[in-house]
């Protein structure tokens, strides 16, 4: 176990300013965070903090992540594209092609497939061993190198881009692809972040 998974479980992954307060969505879901943790951990993965958030690795390579998002707790799947599924709980986040999450809001709903979840974190190790890739199919309309690179450094942030609805996602990567020089498209894409990981379009306050 990692006292920065239990710092975290405490106050959020601490990268916007609801972080150590009452209002970090953590709080909501602290019992089911922590009982996804434990059936995790009793698969021999290495707990980890990156990107602010608990991942579970094997080997050095990602596994899964437990993390919180507004309406829910969560156990994420790196390469979930890639799992049987034969019991068809996992979904797909946003337009995300690898990832898998399977979402819970009480922990008697966890408490039920707990066994099966353990499953599903075996076969994603032998999915890792076996070294199977996910065939990335092209994104129709192109995502900016800087936004790209974002995305790799911060996965918190690459998984809320891809929690907004695919409009919401289209007008970020065309205000994001206009400036011509990539220190602006930087400048942008952090400017939003904070705005994203909320789960907010850019025209949303324009909205009534």
């Amino acid at each position: 176990m990692n006292p920065q998974v239990d710092k975290y479980l405490n106050d959020g992954c601490m990268r916007c300013k609801y972080g150590g307060t009452p209002q970090c969505k953590v709080n909501n879901w602290r019992e089911e965070l922590e009982m996804l943790r434990q059936i995790v951990l009793e698969t021999k993965l290495t707990e980890e903090i990156k990107w602010g958030v608990p991942v579970y690795t094997h080997k050095g390579k990602n596994i899964v992540t437990v993390n919180a998002l507004k309406e829910s707790a969560n156990i994420g799947f790196f390469k979930g594209v890639l799992l049987e599924d034969k019991h068809k709980i996992l979904q797909q986040q946003g337009n995300l092609q690898s990832d898998r999450i399977i979402k819970f809001t009480n922990t008697k709903d966890i408490e039920k497939v707990k066994d099966l979840l353990k499953v599903y974190v075996l076969e994603a190790i032998a999915i890792e061993e076996s070294g199977k890739k996910v065939e990335f199919k092209k994104n129709p309309e192109p995502i900016p190198h800087e936004l790209i690179k974002a995305f790799e450094q911060d996965i918190v942030f690459k998984k809320a881009f891809y929690d907004l609805t695919p409009g919401r996602q289209r007008g970020y990567v065309i205000h994001f692809s206009q400036p011509k020089q990539s220190q602006t498209r930087i400048a942008r894409i952090e400017k939003y972040k904070e705005q994203i990981c909320n789960g907010i379009g850019l025209n949303d306050k324009y909205k009534s």
